[in-house]
């Protein structure tokens, strides 16, 4: 499986499965937040606490996008 088919893949169900779209979405919201807060010289605690949880909870989407993901490779693989 080489990254082109992963990224079509990835690509593909952004477009066909809502679920994988909202997760992705979620997933860019939670990075443009990161850079914001990764670019202030003195982040306050709770500005520090807030990219903690972000970075978390960023991980844990790529995390249910990529097992969607490997599901699909391997019900496609499968041929259904």
């Amino acid at each position: 499986m080489g990254v082109t088919n992963t990224e079509s893949l990835k690509e593909q169900l952004i477009m066909t499965d809502p679920e994988f779209r909202e997760l992705a979405r979620e997933h860019g919201k939670y990075e443009e937040r990161l850079s914001q807060l990764s670019a202030l010289n003195y982040p306050n605690d709770e500005e520090q606490l807030e990219e903690v949880t972000l970075k978390k909870k960023k991980l844990a989407i790529k995390d249910q996008m990529q097992s969607i993901l490997l599901e699909r490779q391997r019900n496609g693989e499968s041929g259904h």
